[in-house]
């Protein structure tokens, strides 16, 4: 019923161990990107309010004499 020998049961084992190790691997990669893309958007609008509150200070400097 069962023509497996128990070096191709060990094989088996070991590429299943090998499977479940990738699987566990792709799952923090995509939570970590997913992460990532959950804060991006917060860092670019960050950055963007900085360049523009810089350059109003330094158009008020410039126009103002401030």
């Amino acid at each position: 019923m069962n023509d497996m020998t128990e070096a191709e049961s060990k094989k088996l084992d070991a590429e299943i161990a090998n499977l479940n190790a990738l699987s566990a691997k792709l799952a923090a990669e995509t939570a970590k990107i997913n992460s990532e893309n959950r804060w991006y958007p917060l860092v670019i609008g960050t950055g963007l309010a900085g360049v523009l509150l810089t350059a109003g200070i330094a158009m008020a400097k410039l126009f103002f004499g401030a």
